[in-house]
């Protein structure tokens, strides 16, 4: 059975293998110059090239499609095909059982996934690490591994994915006993699935941190206009003073704690733009000047009670985060896979 398993799986298998090792040969090849920059300059984020730039997104992308095609194709097909094709009826007359066909098709298929996204995450991870969370001289900056961008394409986390799609494509094959909804469905959960958990799911995974700060030009991260458009009230975002933690509220407060609107006067405090040309010039950076500074209307902010409210997941939350959800998905995993075998033995012939 594991041999006939393998010889229907086998070019899958070799195509997604030949796919993740010559991604990984480009990394090996890149990496270590990545590595001799980082430990060369503490900015290295001015340092690296557009092909850097380009091939550190390649890898969140590749690891963010490599469990939704993976179950798509490897999954999903792997009973609805045998059910399409009526194929299963002559391995369940065998000396086969239903448990043990079932058992051994969805195990092969799931431990070949584990260990192809396994590879890829392991290489994308080593390479990206002097990268993740890079900041350039002029607040460029590249996304810190806790960040949703990043955090499901590093570590052990996609190696959960990875085993849940395949288990879900599975399930949805016997359930719908064709290829192609079974595909469809398995498609439209895993993107769902990629975008819940770390819109719902993850923040609450580990218990976070909390900071309420006074205003300051070293914690200002950005000013910016409100969600219903021009004429809102402007929103203020402050950083948490360390380096890859994951904000996840950045509120303004006032003098009593409570979540309120920057004042009206905020607007008219800000400096103008500098005029064409006076921005900066070689190593010296124009400021406005007189009452109206970026230090005055923090000065005046902090004076009248005004604090910024931030709660986030630390840094060194990350590994911890990573086993939290990886156990999460194997759990679902172990779910989908009891369910399924019950449907295989119960509710098909």
């Amino acid at each position: 059975m594991i041999w006939l398993t393998w010889r229907q799986f086998r070019v899958q298998a070799a195509a997604v293998a030949a796919i993740a090792v010559a991604f990984v040969l480009v990394l090996a090849a890149t990496g270590p110059r990545l590595a001799d920059l980082a430990t060369t300059y503490r900015d290295v984020f001015d340092h690296i090239n557009a092909n850097d730039r380009h091939l550190f997104y390649a890898g969140i992308v590749v690891i963010a499609v490599a469990p939704a095609i993976i179950g798509v194709f490897w999954g999903a097909p792997l009973v609805a095909r045998e059910l399409e094709a009526g194929t299963h009826r002559l391995a369940w007359t065998q000396s086969v059982t239903r448990t043990r066909w079932l058992a051994i098709k969805l195990g092969v298929t799931a431990l070949a996934a584990a260990a192809a996204v396994g590879l890829l995450t392991l290489a994308v991870t080593w390479w990206a690490q002097p990268l993740d969370g890079a900041l350039s001289s002029t607040h460029g900056s590249l996304p810190a591994r806790l960040t949703p961008v990043s955090f499901a394409m590093r570590g052990v986390v996609p190696v959960g994915y990875a085993v849940f799609a395949v288990v879900l494509g599975a399930t949805l094959g016997a359930v719908f006993r064709r290829s192609l909804p079974a595909m469809a469905v398995t498609l439209a959960v895993v993107i769902f699935v990629q975008i819940a958990v770390p819109t719902w799911i993850r923040p609450h995974l580990m218990p976070t941190a909390e900071q309420t700060v006074t205003f300051d030009r070293e914690r200002l991260d950005g000013i910016s206009i409100g969600d219903t458009g021009p004429g809102s009230p402007l929103r203020i975002a402050v950083n948490t003073g360390g380096v890859g933690n994951w904000v996840l509220s950045n509120q303004t407060v006032d003098a009593s704690g409570r979540a309120t609107d920057l004042p009206s006067w905020f607007g008219a405090c800000l400096p103008a733009p500098p005029a064409p040309g006076t921005g900066t010039t070689e190593g010296t950076t124009v400021r406005a000047q007189g009452p109206d500074t970026m230090e005055a209307c923090f000065t005046r902010l902090n004076a009248e009670g005004y604090r910024q409210h931030v709660v986030y997941q630390p840094a060194k939350h990350f590994w911890p985060l990573q086993w939290v959800e990886l156990a999460l998905f194997l759990a679902l995993s172990g779910l989908l896979t009891g369910f399924c075998f019950w449907w295989v033995r119960r509710r098909l012939s």
